[in-house]
C-alpha cells in the first residue's frame, strides 16, 4: 500500500471523530492484506464506529476489473471481537459455506484443530464457483460459527481463534 493513500486514511481519520479505525483489506477472494488505521487508544475492541473497506483485486470481469468498494461502519458500543485475546476468520464474500472438500469428508478444522496463515479453512460457494477460504491468522480454532451448507455474508465471523494456544 503506497505511503500516500495511508495519509489519505489518517485523514479521514481527523475529518471523522466518531470513526475509531479504518480497516482496508486488498487481495483476490480468499487472501487478502489488510492494512488497519486507528486512533491512539482505539484497539480492536473498542466501542467507537469502524470503518471496513474491501477492494477484491480480482472479480467477474478477470484481474482489476470488477471489485467494488465496499463499506460498513458498526454502530458505537459494539464489541468487534469476542473477546481480546480471539481473532476471527471472516467471510471474504457473500455464498454457500462448506466446512468440507466434499460430503462426508472431513472437515478442514474444527474447534482444537490448529491453523497456519494460508491453510484453508473451509469452502464458500459463490455463483457455481467453490472458493478455498484460507486462515490469515495462526494459532487454535476455539469457535465455529457457521453450520456447513449455511449462506454467510461478507465479513460474517466463521471462526474465532486464540492466537495464543
Amino acid at each position: 500500500m503506497k505511503l500516500d493513500i495511508i495519509a489519505q486514511l489518517v485523514q479521514i481519520l481527523r475529518d471523522a471523530p466518531d470513526v475509531g479505525a479504518i480497516e482496508i483489506r486488498r487481495g483476490p477472494f480468499g487472501v487478502w492484506s489488510t492494512v488497519r488505521v486507528s486512533r491512539a487508544g482505539h484497539g480492536v475492541n473498542t466501542g467507537a464506529a469502524h470503518v471496513v473497506v474491501a477492494h477484491p483485486a480480482s472479480g467477474p470481469g478477470g484481474p482489476g476489473g470488477g471489485g467494488a468498494a465496499l463499506a460498513a461502519a458498526a454502530p458505537a458500543g459494539v464489541p468487534v471481537a469476542s473477546g481480546p485475546s480471539l481473532l476471527e476468520i471472516k467471510s471474504p464474500m457473500v455464498g454457500t459455506y462448506y466446512r468440507s472438500p466434499e460430503p462426508g469428508a472431513e472437515p478442514y478444522v474444527k474447534p482444537g484443530s490448529r491453523v497456519a496463515p494460508g491453510q484453508v479453512v473451509c469452502i464458500i460457494e459463490a455463483m457455481k464457483i467453490m472458493n478455498e477460504i484460507e486462515s490469515d491468522v495462526a494459532g487454535v480454532i476455539r469457535e465455529s460459527l457457521v453450520e456447513n451448507g449455511q449462506p454467510v455474508e461478507f465479513g460474517q465471523v466463521l471462526y474465532r481463534v486464540d492466537p495464543h494456544a
